[in-house]
């Protein structure tokens, strides 16, 4: 056999990240307590803005946000995991378009960020899983902490994620400060998120397996 076919051959077979998928596109859904924010937070739903998808796969007043592609000029997604390990290997942020507005449209979040933080991990009497949600326009700031998801299914061809949304340390000091909330309302669960992403064999695996073919094709 060609040296060349046995030494790619050996790489392609050794290297972990031949496993690794990215997420290329898919969408978030959420459906909020609306009537909680309301009442609780002075928070009153007034619209959506940008590619906002309505209603969502969440069943009633619920959204959906875009994921970003990896390519997108603003805030690619940069997630990835092996499927054979998605606790163990995942790493890099979903990042998605679009707004969700409050207060006759003075209050706005939006594009979106969910990304992993270590040290969140426990926190809020231990229901925090470590993912969170950060709103990078608008109100720029970590706005909820994910909660363990009930539904998880992490295979090379599709990305399910649903869990509760838990008001952030963070986000309930916004409100409380600003006389929006009487009290902090940090882990409250104001709501569901459902994750459907779609992953694709990371750049990586791709480079792999063409060189094998390649090697293939020479041999």
């Amino acid at each position: 056999m060609n040296t060349k076919l046995v030494s790619i051959a050996a790489i392609v077979a050794a290297t972990p990240a031949a496993a690794q998928v990215d997420v290329v596109g898919g969408q978030t859904n959420v459906l909020l307590d609306t009537a909680l924010l309301s009442s609780a937070a002075s928070l009153d739903l007034s619209g959506v803005s940008g590619p906002v998808i309505a209603p969502g796969n969440l069943g009633g007043d619920s959204v959906a946000f875009p994921i970003n592609s990896r390519s997108a000029a603003n805030l690619p997604t940069t997630f990835s995991y092996d499927p054979n390990d998605f606790l163990g290997s995942f790493s890099g942020t979903i990042e998605h378009s679009g707004s969700v507005l409050f207060n006759s449209d003075t209050v706005e979040v939006g594009n979106f960020t969910i990304g992993f933080d270590a040290n969140r991990v426990g926190t809020l009497n231990g229901n925090a899983s470590g993912f969170f949600v950060e709103s990078t326009t608008g109100i720029a700031a970590i706005l909820f902490d994910i909660a363990p998801p009930g539904k998880l299914s992490a295979t090379s061809t599709e990305l399910t994620i649903g869990a509760d949304l838990l008001v952030s340390p963070e986000f309930g000091s916004f409100l409380f400060d600003n006389g929006l909330s009487s009290s902090n309302l940090q882990g409250a669960d104001v709501g569901d998120a459902l994750v459907e992403a779609i992953p694709s064999p990371s750049g990586a695996a791709l480079l792999a397996f063409a060189g094998l073919a390649a090697a293939r094709r020479r041999r």
